[in-house]
């Protein structure tokens, strides 16, 4: 490989990686709950689907049945607040759900 080549593809590389967010500022916005960040953009029934998710991940059961069936945004927020907030979940030494 020539050395401009060679250049030329670490540049290209550089960029490809430099322009990559590794986070999102709190400043930019978007909806958190529990300290977890779950995007900008997302409708009511995205938000009550990611809080009752959440809640669930928790060890409390927490779903509206009629939206779930009814309204995509909340089943897919429902979905992520769950997966999302699985870490939330907390035993204490005894077996028992910490609230």
């Amino acid at each position: 490989m020539t050395k401009t080549k060679t250049i030329l593809l670490g540049s290209t590389l550089f960029l490809f990686n430099a322009c990559a967010p590794t986070s999102v500022p709190v400043s930019e916005g978007g909806y958190y709950n529990h300290s977890i960040y779950f995007g900008v953009h997302l409708t009511e029934h995205n938000k009550e689907g990611i809080q009752d998710g959440c809640t669930t991940s928790k060890g409390i059961y927490t779903k509206k049945h009629w939206l779930f069936k009814h309204s995509k945004e909340y089943k897919n927020g429902w979905f992520s607040g769950r997966n999302k907030c699985k870490e939330l979940l907390e035993i204490d030494e005894n077996g028992d759900l910490v609230l």
